[in-house]
């Protein structure tokens, strides 16, 4: 309740977040005031486990909150970091495959639909494959603007390719820089980095018109991307140095304009007050640059990302 109230304060159009209850009371006073305020809402949800008890209630709690989706997502990490095999990987594919296919039933018994986020995990190409192995209205993405990049994806043709099963999304602009063992990558605010904005919305509207399209502005120190470190290579048996050279082209050919942010040097009021910042320059740039006025919302920073 206090994020809708902040994200309103804001100037959001709605927001992405977890229930904090199931009890009818708390469900009912968030539509209650999601209502008031005419801001829309998606809550975040885990696939679910061999019991898929949990995974019910909350999404039966989104649907009686007036949620228009759920988001989730197969991996907590990073591909590149979490397996140290082919195998792992290969074990990681087929238990997603099986959370999906428990979530379906549920999903469509509530007619919600379901965006599962590019996280790091899925190539575009492979992710696309994993929707259609799982056909279905209520199977789709949550569509983040910057992840694939981490997986050598070009990211236009990442969103293009994902686009039209647009479910929810992050919308976030990211800025590279070269290091030793490939890259680093860095959310920015919304203008400041390497992606072309305009064109990624309209991508996204043109393809998915229902889509909302929701900021995740996470302020945190840059990403390692080990690209050139043989480990990064384990689980892509198929990426070929095509992929490596057209990354490394365009982070060559984007110096940041500035040293990359680096917010965990700063004490925690310090850091509290550059994520608001940064969170307040992004809604702007929606409003002001992409013509988003009130459709854009937050999401919460997580530590997983």
């Amino acid at each position: 309740m206090e994020f809708l109230e902040y994200c309103h304060s804001l100037g959001a159009g709605g927001l992405q977040t977890e229930l904090e209850s199931f009890e009818a009371v708390y469900i009912n006073r968030l539509a209650r005031r999601s209502e008031e305020l005419g801001m829309y809402l998606e809550i975040i949800s885990g696939l679910p486990g061999a019991d898929a008890g949990k995974f019910e209630l909350t999404l039966k709690a989104a649907k009686q909150a007036g949620a228009l989706c759920l988001r989730s997502a197969c991996l907590s990490g990073r591909r590149y970091e979490t397996f140290a095999s082919l195998e792992d990987w290969k074990k990681f594919v087929a238990d997603s495959k099986a959370k999906i296919a428990r979530a379906l039933p549920v999903l469509e018994k509530y007619r919600m639909p379901m965006g599962i986020e590019n996280h790091k995990d899925w190539t575009a190409e492979e992710q696309v494959v994993l929707l259609r192995e799982h056909s279905s209205e209520y199977l789709g993405v949550c569509l983040d603007t910057g992840n694939n990049i981490a997986l050598l994806d070009d990211p236009y043709e990442s969103i293009e390719l994902l686009a039209p099963y647009a479910v929810c999304t992050h919308i976030k602009d990211m800025a590279v820089n070269e290091c030793a063992d490939g890259f680093l990558l860095s959310e920015v605010p919304l203008g400041a980095g390497v992606l072309d904005m305009q064109r990624i919305v309209h991508m996204i509207a043109k393809a998915r018109p229902p889509t909302r399209f929701t900021l995740e502005m996470i302020t945190r120190d840059p990403l390692r991307v080990p690209c050139l470190g043989e480990k990064y290579w384990v689980t892509f048996p198929k990426r070929s140095g095509v992929h490596l050279a057209r990354t490394l082209t365009m982070v060559r050919g984007n110096k940041p304009r500035a040293p990359l942010p680096s917010p965990e040097k700063l004490d925690h009021k310090a850091r509290l007050s550059l994520e608001e910042d940064n969170v307040k320059r992004c809604l702007a740039y929606a409003r002001e640059s992409l013509g988003l006025r009130a459709a854009s919302a937050v999401s919460p920073p997580r530590s997983d990302r």
